[in-house]
């Protein structure tokens, strides 16, 4: 797939990418024009610094992203044309809920060098489950946010799409990273940390947790694994469903 670069000017430092299916989102939504909708990918770079730093850097940015590959690379660095990349970036999410009525959000990390092998089995995880999958993320940490396009109004869509996101989470963890990369572990995603951390750990982290917050009033029900494994979970559920089938429900 060729890619594009976009370069952001001098702001913060960092690096975004948007796949194909994001870029066409946006562009139906904020038209910003400057996306192009056969890239495989953009790449967002944004860079910092006094003048000369970023002048030197914008340069070997630019022949990095050519020699691995680069279709076009455009730049900016005046305020108004800042703005108008950055626009396609900051609508992606609103985007993804013109595409489909509803959209699930997973967070994971995964190291950088295991970015392109990870998108490729997300994509084949796509097609395995049937959901469409838009993929935006924090390059520059290997922060994924795929969201799951879907329809909440079709019975067992969101059990499908939450174990879709759970084979998003195991992969990260499969490829050396974790099941967050900065919105942590709730409710929803505590099944998954024994994917990740030993029993020994997590006893270690009960521990911890127990010094700090003895009566269990912070987060109650969150981080730690109870039952142990989503299975285990998923199957509790079932039971309990069972046991109230005949008992109307308000």
């Amino acid at each position: 797939a060729v890619a594009d670069i976009i370069g952001a000017g001098i702001i913060p430092g960092g690096m975004e990418i948007m796949d194909n299916l994001s870029i066409n989102a946006v562009e139906d939504v904020a038209a910003t024009g400057c996306y192009p909708r056969d890239a495989g990918a953009i790449l967002l770079v944004e860079l910092d610094g006094l003048e000369v730093e970023v002048k030197t850097n914008k340069q070997r940015v630019a022949d990095l992203c050519k020699k691995n590959g680069a279709r076009n690379i455009t730049t900016a660095s005046d305020p108004e044309t800042r703005l108008k990349l950055w626009k396609g970036r900051k609508a992606a999410f609103a985007a993804a809920g013109n595409m489909s009525p509803d959209y699930f959000v997973q967070d994971g990390v995964i190291p950088r060098t295991q970015l392109v092998r990870v998108l490729q089995e997300i994509e084949a995880l796509s097609e395995k489950y049937g959901y469409q999958i838009a993929n935006v993320f924090h390059a520059g940490d290997g922060n994924l946010h795929p969201l799951i396009l879907y329809d909440n109004s079709v019975p067992g869509a969101l059990e499908k799409v939450e174990e879709l996101g759970g084979e998003i989470l195991k992969l990260c963890v499969q490829a050396g990273g974790s099941i967050s990369g900065e919105h942590g572990i709730g409710s929803d995603k505590k099944c998954f940390m024994p994917d990740m951390f030993s029993e020994a750990d997590l006893e270690t982290m009960k521990w911890v947790n127990q010094v700090f917050n003895p009566k269990g009033l912070a987060n109650p029900g969150k981080v730690f694994p109870t039952p142990r494994t989503c299975g285990e979970a998923a199957n509790a559920k079932q039971q309990i469903a069972q046991q109230l089938k005949d008992v109307e429900l308000f």
